[in-house]
């Protein structure tokens, strides 16, 4: 199943629907009780997915809003945390002269810096002028994950949606943590969508991109991470515990636009799309003031 946060002509407030090929249904009208937000659907369990998962199925011939109709919120709502992996491609540590250590560089995203799919990011000039895009596969955890093995990691992952982990660059060169460079208001968007488990086969088969102003800029494969998602989600809980709802962002392939020559930077006015086969392609607005 794919779920979103969206907006409508009838309610601004972000509310969560099932996305269909035409469509979106609100979740809420479903049943009494029914979750209107992500968050609220996987600390349900399993129970209450399949529960929506039945909902729905007896609703297919409900009328929902057209796509075209909707807004976009970010596909994540209310995470326990943002945990967000750097140099896990090879050819991104690589071009920005980063060396990937043998242990997974972690690092936490504000959670303000979340945003949805078709949004306007809007940063000061005086702030930074090298901003930076990144495709990223985000990774939502379903179940709590505590000392679980690479074998079993993949079966605490409830979903996975797009992550575009927007960076500035001369911010995270200048500074020891890379929190605050990656966690302007909008840094972070995903969406338009999140997929269910079981409707992703092999997280590392996927193809992953992005298009800054029309020109493609990323093209690679999940396969390409050093480390999978189920060695990070493993990697991940030995040291805490990983909570329902917990969204990892694990890394971005080459084709950085500050590794670029002549480099690529997200200008005012810029449009940047990330995306990644059978989930979803993810459009960010950007507009710098001052």
């Amino acid at each position: 199943m794919r779920f979103a946060h969206v907006t409508s002509a009838a309610s601004d407030a972000p509310h969560l629907a099932i996305v269909r090929d035409d469509d979106v249904l609100p979740v809420a009208g479903l049943f009494d009780g029914a979750p209107d937000d992500l968050q609220s659907l996987i600390d349900g369990g399993d129970a209450l997915l399949a529960r929506v998962r039945d909902a729905s199925a007896a609703a297919t011939a409900t009328h929902g809003t057209p796509l075209a109709e909707v807004g976009w919120a970010s596909a994540v709502s209310r995470p326990p945390v943002v945990l967000a992996v750097g140099l896990n491609y090879a050819a991104h540590s690589s071009e920005l002269g980063l060396k990937a250590d043998k242990a997974p560089t972690v690092f936490v995203l504000w959670p303000g810096s979340l945003t949805g799919h078709d949004a306007t990011t809007t940063w000061p000039r005086t702030l930074s002028e090298s901003v930076d895009y990144e495709a990223e596969l985000g990774v939502l955890i379903g179940r709590p994950a505590k000392d679980v093995s690479e074998a079993e990691a993949l079966d605490h992952v409830w979903g996975y949606t797009v992550v575009n982990d927007i960076t500035a660059r001369d911010i995270q060169f200048s500074e020891a943590q890379w929190s605050r460079c990656k966690s302007f208001d909008g840094f972070t968007p995903t969406g338009p969508v999140v997929v269910t488990a079981d409707e992703i086969d092999d997280p590392q088969d996927l193809h992953i991109w992005a298009i800054v102003d029309g020109q493609t800029v990323q093209d690679a494969t999940t396969g390409q991470m050093i480390r999978s998602v189920a060695t990070l989600v493993s990697h991940l809980s030995q040291s805490a515990t990983l909570l329902p709802g917990t969204l990892i962002s694990t890394g971005s392939p080459g084709g950085a636009g500050y590794s670029r020559d002549p480099q690529i930077f997200l200008r005012d006015r810029s449009t940047v799309t990330v995306g990644i086969d059978g989930i979803g392609a993810l459009t960010t607005h950007c507009r710098i003031v001052g």
